[in-house]
């Protein structure tokens, strides 16, 4: 990548029309990210201690957590570091890497819910092949194509925003460094950039919507075939937190990549939940309504000592 500029570090304005609220947000964006962090780390003490868990579901269920993890640690710790008064300066460097770690553990997110709603797609549709086509093996392919794509897509979309010059204005109107607010800093015409960047942010998630659509069409079709009415229950309950995690997952997408006049204070809004609220919520959206999941999460912490007899 080459850098052509002449700007040697950003001052990150946080989130706008927030003053005087630094305190406030410290203690609620702390509290968020304790309990993504706590609740993810759950999960995956629930899978990995539980031999039960050690199947296709749980595998990809697993890898989710751990970017669950990331994902927010990427603008969370900066976010924290100003708002208890430090410095809002970021590096170059660490806007370069801010950038690519954000969108590389996001398409890969992306890619990850496509393979987890094709787990469910052979196991509803197909389950007595379900061990063959689910091998490990195959389940080790798709988990280390979601992040090689997910690197590519990365890669990509950073070297196209980081090869313009930036050469004048420092000042990020936003909390962490993204693809819409560093093109304003630009010296240079954006307009073609900016329109390949929209097509290939919107193409990607899109593409993975599709076939996450295609794969529940054909679940939807299995479960009604179903006679039993504990059957069909059954079978749509496995869905549901995949269906719901999904939602929250693609809504903050294109409310702020896929819109065609961006509102800086709307799109900060929509951020904090994507990379905090989400990825909070998604241990209770796959332990609350999960029998298999909450029952070994309590063996472990009996076994740890957390939880008493």
């Amino acid at each position: 990548m080459r850098n052509l500029s002449v700007v040697t570090e950003f001052v990150l304005l946080g989130i706008p029309h927030t003053e005087d609220l630094e305190t406030m947000l410290f203690v609620l964006f702390l509290s968020f990210y304790i309990f993504t962090l706590m609740g993810n780390l759950l999960i995956l003490l629930a899978i990995i201690s539980s031999t039960r868990l050690h199947t296709p579901m749980y595998f990809f269920l697993c890898k989710l957590s751990i970017f669950d993890i990331f994902f927010p640690s990427v603008s969370s710790p900066k976010m924290l570091f100003y708002l208890s008064g430090n410095s809002r300066t970021i590096s170059y460097g660490g806007c370069v890497s801010q950038l690519f770690f954000y969108h590389f553990l996001g398409c890969t997110e992306c890619f990850l819910y496509t393979v987890m709603a094709y787990d469910r797609f052979v196991a509803i549709c197909f389950p007595l092949r379900y061990t063959i086509i689910m091998s490990h093996r195959v389940c080790a392919i798709l988990a280390a194509g979601t992040s090689f794509f997910g690197c590519i897509q990365a890669t990509f979309l950073t070297t196209l925003t980081f090869q313009l010059p930036y050469c004048g204005p420092n000042e990020v109107d936003y909390y962490f460094c993204d693809i819409p607010v560093m093109l304003k800093l630009a010296c240079a015409d954006t307009s073609a950039l900016e329109t390949v960047g929209f097509i290939s942010v919107g193409l990607m998630p899109l593409s993975c919507f599709l076939l996450i659509l295609t794969s529940y069409s054909c679940i939807v079709c299995s479960i009604l075939q179903i006679r039993s009415a504990e059957g069909q229950r059954r079978a749509f309950s496995t869905c549901s937190a995949h269906l719901t995690a999904i939602l929250l997952f693609y809504m903050p997408v294109v409310l702020i990549y896929l819109r065609p006049t961006p509102s800086p204070w709307l799109d900060a809004t929509v951020q904090v939940l994507n990379n905090l609220v989400t990825p909070m919520l998604n241990p209770l959206i796959y332990s609350l309504r999960n029998k298999e999941v909450k029952s070994s999460l309590r063996k472990a912490l009996h076994l740890t000592g957390f939880l008493p007899e």
